[in-house]
């Protein structure tokens, strides 16, 4: 298979400029440490991605349909066309870790080749993904504690009305304090702490012929005492009333599926596979 050189994917030069004052703006901003960089992949390479971004009913999706989401994922990496395998490589190698490392401020950052959880996500109209912090563990790997998430957007045209804003929550969970519109070769990091809410829970109204679309990376630090284990948490807005109650039961299943996953080393994708099957899809 033939890859594309490290220069025409991401320009270490141009980000190793600004890294300083990217890495200032990155660990004072509130709610919690992130930034969004722009136009953070080479143009070229960005737009290869998403020529190449496939459709949801092509093999190996994932669709995680419930209470508190409705989106779609793909995480295998040989199902995935070779532009954006390229990306991900690239985005997983020690060279932009270490970048990462600075950017971020947390030392000895580890990549996850499995992209448990992440790899591509896409979200059809009327998709949508509730406000919760991240699960703190690796499903597989029970001392490396989850550190960093690392989106790049892939929507050319995102116009205001269709929704879709990444929000960042404030920790006590009583409003919005920033909004990131998902536009293209837009690239937002921030930091998975238990607290660090965020989300897209309004669904989203782009037109029928258009989705979301995302590559999700997450990063890792491998910890000497395991970390304590916790799965997605969901949390209701202020505004969401009896809904919270939906939530919260919900939630209450995610994280028994989350020890049920562990305990048998089984993956998302062979849960979707058998539940497609159940319900006649292919």
């Amino acid at each position: 298979m033939n890859t594309i050189s490290t220069d025409t994917l991401f320009d270490y030069y141009r980000w190793q400029v600004s890294l300083p004052a990217d890495a200032q703006r990155y660990q004072q901003n509130q709610p919690y440490p992130h930034i969004a960089l722009e136009n953070f992949l080479e143009p070229a390479a960005a737009e290869r991605a998403l020529a190449s971004f496939p459709a949801v009913g092509d093999a190996g999706w994932i669709h995680y349909v419930h209470v508190n989401e409705k989106k779609h994922g793909l995480n295998k990496m040989d199902l995935l066309p070779s532009a954006i395998q390229d990306v991900i490589r690239e985005m997983n190698s020690p060279r932009f870790v270490a970048y990462l490392s600075k950017l971020t401020g947390i030392p000895n950052l580890l990549p996850d080749d499995s992209l448990e959880g992440g790899g591509l996500h896409q979200s059809k109209r009327n998709g949508f993904l509730n406000v919760h912090a991240d699960f703190t563990v690796h499903p597989h790997k029970r001392n490396w504690r989850r550190r960093v998430n690392l989106l790049i957007y892939l929507n050319h045209d995102w116009k205001p009305e269709y929704r879709g804003d990444l929000e960042l929550w404030d920790r006590q969970m009583k409003g919005v304090v920033q909004k990131i519109a998902p536009i293209f070769n837009r690239c937002v990091v921030f930091n998975t702490d238990e607290d660090s809410y965020h989300g897209l829970p309004d669904p989203i109204l782009c037109p029928e012929n258009m989705t979301r679309k995302s590559i999700a990376l997450y990063y890792f630090t491998e910890e000497s005492v395991t970390p304590t284990l916790r799965a997605t948490n969901y949390k209701a807005r202020p505004e969401d009333g009896a809904k919270a109650i939906l939530i919260w039961l919900d939630k209450k299943l995610v994280a028994t599926y989350t020890t049920v996953k562990r305990a048998l080393g089984i993956d998302d994708a062979f849960v979707s596979n058998i539940l497609n099957r159940l319900s006649g899809k292919k």
